[in-house]
């Protein structure tokens, strides 16, 4: 560790001093005379907290929805098997479980490409578009007539929504200061939960439709697609590129934007430039690893447990409607862990990983009662089922360890590509585990989602040491960050320079 930071020392000229804090501040203004304007702005606290709330009434909600509709079609395939896609597509094996896989090879295929498009193409015009996209491609999967049809919708879904999830954190990193990252993450990703609760029901609805022109679950892609493709009307209007393009905001008040978070360090001004060197930096940088690893292994649960949900709460003696609507406590569950989760970590410091890992064991438990207890045990088997969807809440903080603790657009992405690259290979090996011969207990699957969430839980505990002990060693090579003027603050928050060549970077926990 300290060769590393030696060498970034020298390679990266000190921050450290006012004439460097000038020298940058002047050569920010000077390439963009606007934005050096809007540096200057003056703002009172009350224009500062309407500027907040606007971002907050309008931005949020919006990018809330968008996610909503995001689960509501992956949950899509697993609840048009209780409507007889199986038997109409002919299924026959592995089938299922390579339908459900597929979507994350699409998904992973896309992840770097959308990486680099992040940066270099207007991000919010950019996430507009793939929403169209996903859209109109989930309303393909209703023309599906063979397994072959099948797989080419769902890879086709997963290029769709790829870009998704990592594009509304960076956006939420640039807007939002570092501290109110986890409550605003966790905002938007709630509409993954509620997703879950009125999921159900919408399909329960839908089955009851009769209807002699196109089968239910066909009807179910086609209204779930259409809702979809209709958000991008208003989406390419108010999805920000940028601080300063946020057309619901006044000129004062996206100034107001930018001062309030260029102190974050993280580079939310990045001029369009796709970095090597710091993509180079995240590949080498621990932090990286151990969010990837975090995330590979409890998506094992994520991949098996979320594509064969409705086959496994039938098991326990539902019939296949009641089925749909016995999904709903888990997304009530997940709400509960949601607010409280992102409650804490916001109003009590230094226990967003330790959240995290509370969320895990949760889980852990659950999936523990769903595979230990009597088949008979109808009631405990939908409790462990139940709390086991709890460490999905986990992504929006996640996400916001990512916006908040690496610094530099292009590293940023970068390391949100990869954790989506773990993520889609965790949902793509997790349903090969649901073995169809082992249906409908999957003893093979339950094991490995059960060691996946405590693998995943010992590499957030790995991830919190690597925190404290990288910024006490900062603080004895560098002194604390305190040091630093308003005015060198705002240099460093402008430069688009990672988190391990600023100095006085401290990692939040």
């Amino acid at each position: 560790m300290e060769n590393r930071s030696n060498s970034i020392k020298k390679d990266s000229p000190p921050l450290d001093n006012m004439a460097d804090a000038k020298q940058n501040l002047e050569a920010f203004n000077t390439r963009d005379d606007e934005l050096g304007h809007m540096m200057e702005v003056v703002a009172t606290p009350k224009e500062e907290r309407r500027a907040l709330w606007k971002l907050d009434m309008i931005l949020i909600p919006m990018m809330g929805l968008c996610y909503m509709m995001q689960y509501m079609d992956k949950l899509a395939l697993s609840q048009a098997t209780l409507f007889g896609l199986r038997e109409d597509l002919n299924l026959q094996g592995s089938d299922y479980s390579w339908a459900s896989a597929i979507f994350y090879f699409g998904y992973l295929a896309w992840s770097w490409p959308s990486s680099y498009l992040m940066v270099r193409l207007p991000i919010g015009k950019y996430i507009s578009a793939t929403v169209l996209v996903w859209g109109g491609v989930l309303m393909c999967h209703a023309a599906a007539k063979t397994f072959g049809g099948l797989l080419a919708a769902r890879f086709f879904l997963g290029v769709g929504e790829a870009s998704i999830a990592p594009g509304f954190a960076l956006i939420t990193g640039m807007l939002y200061k570092r501290e109110e990252q986890p409550a605003r993450q966790a905002a938007w990703f709630l509409g993954n939960c509620v997703s879950t609760i009125i999921g159900g029901v919408v399909a329960y609805a839908i089955g009851t439709i009769e209807n002699a022109t196109v089968n239910s679950w066909q009807l179910l892609f086609l209204v779930l697609g259409t809702i979809t493709a209709g958000m991008f009307c208003w989406l390419i209007f108010l999805l920000p590129d940028s601080p300063k393009k946020i057309i619901f905001l006044t000129k004062q008040e996206q100034a107001i934007v930018l001062q309030r978070t260029v102190a974050n360090k993280t580079g939310m001004m990045d001029g369009g430039d796709f970095k090597a060197s710091q993509a180079w930096l995240a590949l080498r940088d621990p932090q990286t690893w151990l969010l990837v690893l975090y995330t590979f292994c409890v998506n094992l649960w994520n991949g098996g447990v979320t594509s064969f949900s409705g086959i496994i709460i039938k098991s326990f003696g539902f019939s296949q409607l009641t089925s749909l609507l016995m999904q709903m406590p888990m997304g009530a569950a997940q709400v509960v862990f949601l607010l409280l989760s992102a409650g804490i970590a916001t109003l009590v410091p230094r226990t967003r990983i330790i959240m995290m890992i509370f969320n895990i064991l949760v889980s852990t438990i659950g999936m523990l009662l769903v595979w230990q207890l009597d088949p008979n045990n109808q009631t405990g088997r939908m409790v462990g089922l139940t709390l086991g969807a709890v460490f999905a809440v986990n992504i929006p903080l996640s996400l916001s360890l990512i916006s908040s603790n690496v610094a530099g657009f292009t590293k940023r992405s970068v390391t949100g590509a990869l954790l989506f690259v773990a993520y889609c290979v965790g949902n793509i090996v997790g349903p090969q585990l649901f073995i169809d011969t082992e249906e409908p207990s999957y003893p093979t699957g339950m094991k490995a989602s059960v060691s996946g969430l405590a693998l995943g839980a010992f590499f957030l505990v790995c991830l919190l040491f690597y925190y404290l002990y990288e910024n006490r060693r900062r603080d004895s090579v560098y002194g604390p960050p305190t040091q630093l003027t308003d005015e060198q603050e705002r240099a460093q928050g402008l430069l688009n320079k990672t988190d391990l060549e600023i100095e006085s970077f401290r990692y939040l926990i």
